[in-house]
C-alpha cells in the first residue's frame, strides 16, 4: 500500500503540493515542495518527461556537483562521487542555487544555448530530483533568458525512475 502510495506520488510530482510562485529565485533549504506552476514555463509529469525523451527532447540536469572539500589535509585521498542522471542529459551542475556565481550564470547560458542549438524557442526539459527547488530556479533562469521552450520537470530522477524511465546513466559536467 505504501509503495503505491509513493508511487502515485512520484508519477503526479511533487508539484501537486499547494505551494505558491515566489517573486525571487528560492534558496534553503532546497529539498522542500515545490510549486504546480512557473511562469513562462511547462509543467510536466513523469509520463509527458518519457514522451519527451522518447522524440529526442534535450535535457538537462542541474543537481550540484560535489567537488574536492575545502580544508583537506595534503595528501588526502579523495574521489568525486559518480553521479547519474537520465540518459542523454547534459549535467549542467550548480546552475540551480538562488544566486549564481558569474562562471555559473556562463556555464548555464553556454550549456543552453548548445543544448537548443541557440534556438531559443527549442524545447528542452530542466530537472534535478522531486521536490528540489534547483530544478525551479535553472528553468525561471531560463525562461528570463528568452527561452520559451521550456518543460520543468518536478519529478526529476525520482519520477523517472519511478515510472518505468530508463536506467540512469553517469554523468559527465559540463565544462565550468
Amino acid at each position: 500500500m505504501i509503495r503505491a502510495v509513493l508511487l502515485a506520488f512520484l508519477l503526479a510530482g511533487p508539484a501537486a503540493a499547494q505551494v505558491p510562485e515566489p517573486d525571487a529565485y528560492r534558496g534553503e533549504p532546497y529539498r522542500a515542495p515545490v510549486p504546480a506552476t512557473l511562469q513562462g514555463a511547462t509543467v510536466i509529469d513523469a509520463a509527458q518527461a518519457l514522451q519527451l525523451r522518447a522524440e529526442g527532447v534535450p535535457f538537462v540536469d542541474v543537481l550540484p556537483r560535489k567537488l574536492r572539500p575545502e580544508g583537506l589535509p595534503e595528501g588526502t585521498v579523495w574521489r568525486e562521487p559518480a553521479h547519474e542522471t537520465i540518459p542523454g542529459a547534459i549535467w549542467l551542475w550548480d546552475t540551480g542555487w538562488e544566486n549564481l556565481a558569474p562562471a555559473e550564470q556562463a556555464r548555464l547560458e553556454r550549456g543552453l544555448a548548445e543544448v537548443t542549438k541557440g534556438d531559443p524557442a527549442a524545447p528542452l526539459v530542466v530537472f534535478c530530483r522531486s521536490d528540489c527547488w534547483m530544478s525551479w530556479n535553472a528553468a525561471r533562469r531560463a525562461v528570463a533568458l528568452g527561452y520559451t521552450g521550456i518543460h520543468w520537470f518536478p519529478g526529476g530522477i525520482d519520477g523517472w525512475l519511478a515510472a518505468g524511465g530508463a536506467p540512469l546513466v553517469k554523468a559527465t559536467p559540463a565544462a565550468p
